[in-house]
């Protein structure tokens, strides 16, 4: 695979991470420890070296996850975790909980303390904002993270979905290593404003979410997609029967083209999202291991740029239908926000 830099970090690692997010919820039944341990094992025995979690997934136990593997491997492991969106107690009608924003100084230092202790770390290598909390300046925010910085509880600092405006303000106060967002074939409107800003000032781009959720019917011919009844996915705009109907002729593009090239259409997705430049790193999630040894594949593949440039002008967004979320609809938000 490619190898990136991460500034501020001063480590080189392979161009391809692991978000370990739906190993504890929202992607239907949560993994075992058994399997989620295994699932970590494959990914570092294939290279990747960066695991991305947060104290918000499964209210803390991604992160006891990523401690358990990290005590039964080696110390070149970067772990990149986050804070910032607060579970809510209340309960909604139909099951999922509320969440707020809390970028204040004082919880961040606290949030951070306690992710060191769920990890079993004594410094945390990347420490993002998850969301801009709109009620707190970013000064402040950054603030608090670089005090983090020069007391040795982080190396380098993260944002996550954070506009080019707030992005620059935040590096004004102390250089910010990555911006994590969602980037995809399916999801490109970080190409405007976001990706630029980023390149402008020499931020890494972490792509969450880079197969596009996984959205892509298992067959030309499937209906619907094959996700468990209780996954969060099922309520976004691009699950609707309309939707689907309306990419179908995407559908078959990505079938045709990787059909002609051996691959998977996730393969293909991954693999095109690799020729958007050497700075982005894209953090696929899974919860199997043959997903990861194909993930792995995907990254050392190299697309010829006429294939490269006919996905990208059949995937303009005005030719997807359904956006990144559910309108009107607090559960698909607040699933698909803790990304």
């Amino acid at each position: 695979m490619k190898t990136i830099t991460l500034k501020h970090l001063d480590k080189t690692l392979p161009n391809l991470g692991l978000g370990c997010m739906g190993m504890s919820e929202f992607y239907g039944t949560a993994l075992s420890q058994t399997d989620a341990l295994s699932v970590m094992q494959t990914a570092y025995d294939s290279g990747v070296r960066m695991f991305d979690t947060a104290d918000f997934y499964g209210d803390g136990d991604n992160e006891r996850l990523i401690g358990q593997f990290i005590k039964r491997t080696r110390g070149d492991l970067v772990v990149a975790t986050k804070c910032g969106i607060v579970r809510g107690k209340e309960v909604m009608a139909d099951g999922n909980f509320r969440r707020e924003y809390n970028n204040r100084p004082e919880y961040i230092k606290q949030a951070c303390e306690q992710s060191l202790q769920r990890l079993g770390v004594e410094c945390i290598d990347l420490f993002y904002l998850h969301r801009i909390d709109p009620n707190v300046p970013i000064e402040e925010s950054v603030g608090a993270l670089s005090e983090l910085v020069k007391a040795g509880k982080i190396k380098a600092i993260g944002l996550s979905e954070a506009d080019p405006s707030t992005l620059e303000r935040a590096h004004k106060v102390h250089p910010i290593s990555a911006l994590q967002t969602e980037y995809s074939i399916w999801s490109r409107g970080v190409e405007e404003s976001i990706l630029p800003k980023c390149r402008e000032l020499g931020i890494t781009f972490v792509a969450y979410s880079p197969l596009g959720r996984g959205m892509v019917p298992r067959s030309r011919q499937a209906a619907r997609f094959d996700f468990e009844p209780t996954d969060f996915r099922l309520s976004l705009e691009r699950a609707t029967s309309e939707n689907m109907h309306k990419n179908q002729h995407l559908y078959d593009l990505l079938y045709d083209i990787s059909d002609g090239l051996g691959i998977t259409p996730f393969q293909l997705m991954l693999a095109w999202l690799m020729a958007q430049g050497d700075d982005v790193l894209p953090i696929p999630g899974s919860t199997k291991s043959a997903n990861i040894l194909s993930n792995v594949r995907a990254a050392q593949l190299a697309l010829d740029s006429s294939l490269v440039a006919q996905l990208s002008k059949a995937f303009l967004p005005t030719n997807v239908a359904g956006g990144r979320y559910t309108v009107n609809k607090d559960v698909a938000a607040n699933a698909a926000e803790m990304k």
